[in-house]
């Protein structure tokens, strides 16, 4: 059985298909490597969200604690009780 040589127009064809499946396949790997970091990104968004909404929950579950109520408004709104006293110190 002979085969028949490919002629040049077919070797020119075989040559840029596969140069342009070379370039697509460059170009899904950096699509995909991009999408990988984005996940990444998003994963570590999420992580963070979860612990405030762990840290949220805790205040909500003691919103009704006095020891807790009294802490806020010493530390985030520098109220005192009436009996205390506040020495400011200068080198500071």
């Amino acid at each position: 059985m002979k085969f028949k040589r490919a002629g040049v127009f077919t070797k020119i064809l075989i040559v840029v298909l596969l140069a342009v499946a070379a370039t697509a396949l460059l170009s899904i790997k950096a699509r995909l490597d991009q999408a990988r970091a984005d996940r990444d990104a998003l994963a570590q968004m999420v992580l963070a969200q979860k612990e405030a909404n762990i840290a949220l929950a805790d205040e909500i579950a003691h919103c009704d604690d006095p020891a807790y109520l009294e802490d806020i408004a010493r530390d985030k709104l520098g109220l005192l009780k009436p009996d205390e006293f506040v020495f400011a110190d200068p080198s500071k």
